[in-house]
């Protein structure tokens, strides 16, 4: 008896010695935290797109074709549209504005159809919104932040048909927008002076595609630290040189060849970047989850295969990169991968079988998982805490400004449908809460005093950050990061985007206050001017963020 005392003795202290404290994570698939909350049970829509404005508000739409919505226009308006499919009067919205504030809910009167479209907010903050179908489809809209705005249209705005395709936003403020359902070429919005409606052709677009299934719908786009952008469609990856249309490096195409854009749909994001004043910066893109190859035809036939479970990590800035192949805790397509303020990866939502389209997702995944890029590999994937909702084709997720990440949508049918179908469209509007908002984590979470949210900066900027801690510091672990607001849809977040701006260097200025000097980004290439979170970051718990304009 005494020696099995000792035994379980020595295992639990030992334990105990080498537990990490709690916000501190190690385990490989390790179960881990977050809470979720319900916020709205319906609003009236189905999220199919999602952007965050610097107001705090969130606009969602998703297509005006479903038929009637759940949520009437204001004022007895209706939309009249001769060349609408479905209603040519629709007294219903199919555009709703959210106030994260209130949790309350406008409705929006968007005239053209908005389905599968794209967008970006501009340098000034306004949502420029691209394309669509139908009637929409290359039709450009603007919605302004402001409590009494509304969608203003622009007709024949756009060179293209622009349905499925995916927008950037480009260091002298432009949109570049690339792709598109049967378009390989591309265009920016908006056009220079006597430029007309120029549209671009992109060969890289017609190699991806697959006859009959195209797979290089949504391409990931992200701009490199060299300006060029680094474009990944199908199971391959170059990087384009824009301003001359010239592709300067072409990647090693993915290592199992399957597919991870639409409708195989995985997700992906170009990684922290860091080290903003060294003369090198290093950037990485995560490519995970999607579908195998044959995927989509095989649901179509009522077969549906099981998700991806792996995700390629690649240095685009690398001489000769190489992609590094992990392995998720489970299989995942549709899934939303967004950048956490702490700089850790959050894929949430999706199925484990089939793919994107019609009625062709299955076995919804509840648990959330959170990347930890700084790991070791085989160490940076962390299950989270459940939801009870089917998040499923066309649902969407962004980050907002509290830490908090809202999640909507989820409608795989061509109406809204709400009984009779595996998933009913679903309306609701959920918070999810990563473990950084845990109470117990309340001692170390910093709060900004200085600078005030809005507040301006320039590039190259050194700006004082003035913060307080409750509990004891450990100025080794404070950083400071920035990130852009990103348009999510489809199951990618676009214009998404995380500078760390520094570390350490924390002098104390008062009473449980502190301040931590740092740098700006030095230019519109790491950091496109506009409106972007700000937040001080101390032990992994983020502080509450605030808007900086930076130009």
């Amino acid at each position: 008896m005494a020696t099995n005392v000792n035994i379980l003795c020595f295992m639990v202290c030992h334990l105990i010695l080498l537990s990490p404290g709690p916000h501190r994570r190690t385990q490989a698939h390790a179960a881990g935290g977050g809470q979720w909350a319900v916020l709205k049970p319906n609003i009236g829509i189905s999220a199919m797109h999602m952007q965050l404005l610097k107001n705090d508000r969130v606009v969602m739409f998703d297509r005006t074709d479903f038929g009637k919505s759940e949520i009437a226009l204001p004022g007895g308006k209706c939309r009249v549209n001769p060349n609408e499919l479905v209603l040519k009067r629709d007294c219903t919205a199919h555009s709703v504005e959210y106030d994260v504030a209130s949790n309350s809910i406008r409705p929006l009167m968007v005239l053209t159809d908005v389905w599968c479209s794209s967008g970006a907010v501009n340098p000034s903050g306004d949502l420029v919104q691209t394309g669509g179908f139908n009637d929409g489809e290359d039709v450009v809209r603007v919605f302004k932040p402001c409590s009494s705005c509304d969608w203003e249209e622009i007709g024949s705005g756009l060179g293209r048909s622009r349905w499925y395709a995916t927008n950037h936003i480009l260091p002298d403020g432009r949109q570049i927008i690339i792709g598109g359902r049967g378009e390989f070429n591309y265009e920016f919005y908006p056009k220079g002076a006597g430029s007309g409606s120029q549209v671009y052709d992109f060969p890289f677009l017609a190699e991806t595609n697959d006859p009959g299934i195209e797979n290089n719908l949504y391409p990931f786009v992200f701009l490199n630290v060299d300006g060029n952008l680094f474009v990944f469609a199908n199971n391959r990856a170059i990087l384009f040189d824009y301003l001359r249309g010239k592709v300067v490096k072409t990647y090693p195409g993915m290592p199992d060849g399957s597919p991870r854009s639409y409708p195989s749909t995985g997700s992906a994001v170009l990684l922290p970047l860091t080290n903003l004043q060294g003369p090198k910066i290093q950037a990485e893109v995560l490519v995970c989850g999607g579908a195998p190859k044959g995927s989509y035809t095989s649901a179509r036939r009522r077969r549906f295969e099981g998700a991806l479970n792996t995700c390629g990590r690649i240095k685009i800035t690398d001489p000769s990169p190489k992609w590094v192949m992990e392995t998720m805790p489970m299989g995942r397509v549709m899934g939303d991968m967004l950048l956490l303020p702490n700089g850790e990866v959050l894929i949430i939502n999706g199925g484990s079988a089939g793919t994107a389209g019609w009625e062709y997702g299955r076995d919804p995944i509840f648990k959330p998982v959170i990347y930890q890029p700084n790991k070791p590999i085989g160490s940076r994937f962390e299950l989270q805490n459940p939801n009870s909702i089917p998040r499923m084709y066309h649902s969407t997720a962004v980050l907002l400004r509290d830490g908090r990440v809202l999640v909507g949508g989820s409608n795989p049918h061509q109406f809204y449908k709400y009984t009779n179908v595996l998933f009913p469209t679903e309306l609701s509007l959920e918070a999810f809460s990563p473990s950084y908002l845990d109470r117990s984590f309340a001692y170390l979470r910093p709060k900004i005093i200085s600078p005030f949210s809005q507040a301006k900066l320039q590039y190259g900027q050194s700006v004082p950050i003035r913060f307080s801690v409750a509990g004891k510091l450990n100025e080794n672990l404070v950083t400071v990061t920035m990130v852009a607001p990103s348009f999510n849809t489809h199951s990618f977040s676009m214009n998404q985007r995380l500078l760390v701006l520094g570390s350490g260097d924390v002098k104390i200025v008062g009473k449980s206050t502190y301040q931590i000097q740092v740098t700006t980004p030095g230019s519109g290439i790491l950091a496109p001017s506009g409106y972007y979170l700000l937040f001080v970051v101390h032990q992994e718990i983020p502080s509450e963020g605030i808007w900086v304009h930076i130009q």
